[in-house]
């Protein structure tokens, strides 16, 4: 594998993994940077810090190839050799392979990376150079979709990246579990989660969905979808500037440009 004599940046997470935890990131990466892997010249995506059982590496060729296109090429990176070989019995190459690396990649030009739950155990001050290291190592027009979420999947929230540093936060939850955009503030990316005070604009953000939640009880009756489509709604009315549309909030889903939730 290029580069596979590289000194792997970074630290062993804990690897915490779950069967379908990642598959809400997984689907909107289909639905946002779908038309990026198909055009392409190599679709290669890196998943990064797949942890210590590769389930989430093996969901995500398999979403990619099924949805985007059938010769994407997925390696699993782990800094822990022990993972790797692991890792090696769930191995199709050339469509999917397991290797040891960090934030360098490896070596390797990916068109996509998917690192998730990797920076929430790192310092935010690490997070700057993380970023760039990873987006420095893409291919031409490549994404890095970053971010976190809880041990079932059910809530999360991810920064897209390009070479030109981070451009959205999306947060997505199951609906039938949301209990309200609370819930979110334990789940922000780690450029974000210790930004979640006042005079922040991620807080604001938080605090603009509640108010928008609890104005929207009325709607609980018809379902949690019809109300957090009033929750959206309300605050795409209120000033902030929503990027997606009705449809995607329909899988529990907001995405909003980064420049309105960047740290101040």
């Amino acid at each position: 594998m290029a580069g596979s004599a590289r000194r792997p940046q970074g630290v062993v997470t804990r690897g915490t993994t779950n069967p379908n935890r990642l598959r809400r990131v997984d689907n909107w990466i289909v639905d946002a940077c779908g038309d990026a892997l198909r055009t392409a010249e190599d679709p290669l995506v890196v998943d990064l810090g797949y942890g210590a059982t590769p389930v989430t590496a093996v969901e995500l060729r398999a979403r990619l190839a099924a949805a985007v296109r059938a010769d994407v090429r997925v390696v699993g990176l782990e800094i822990d050799p022990v993972r790797v070989a692991a890792a090696q019995p769930a191995a199709d190459p050339p469509w999917l392979a397991f290797a040891r690396g960090g934030f360098e990649l490896a070596g390797l030009r990916p068109a996509l990376v998917r690192a998730f739950n990797v920076l929430r155990q790192y310092d935010e001050g690490e997070v700057a150079g993380a970023w760039a290291t990873m987006t420095g190592a893409l291919a031409p027009g490549g994404r890095l979709v970053e971010g976190t979420c809880d041990e079932l999947g059910r809530l999360g929230a991810w920064v897209l990246l390009d070479a030109d540093g981070p451009r959205s936060l999306t947060l997505a939850a199951k609906l039938a579990t949301l209990e309200g955009p609370a819930q979110f503030a334990e789940r922000l990316p780690k450029a974000l989660i210790h930004r979640n005070v006042p005079g922040e604009p991620v807080h604001a953000l938080l605090t603009a969905l509640g108010a928008a939640w609890r104005s929207a009880a009325p709607f609980a009756p018809y379902g949690p979808r019809q109300r957090w489509l009033r929750t959206v709604t309300a605050v795409r009315e209120a000033g902030w500037p929503v990027l997606d549309r009705p449809a995607d909030w329909r899988h529990g889903r907001l995405t909003l440009p980064w420049d309105a939730v960047a740290p101040r």
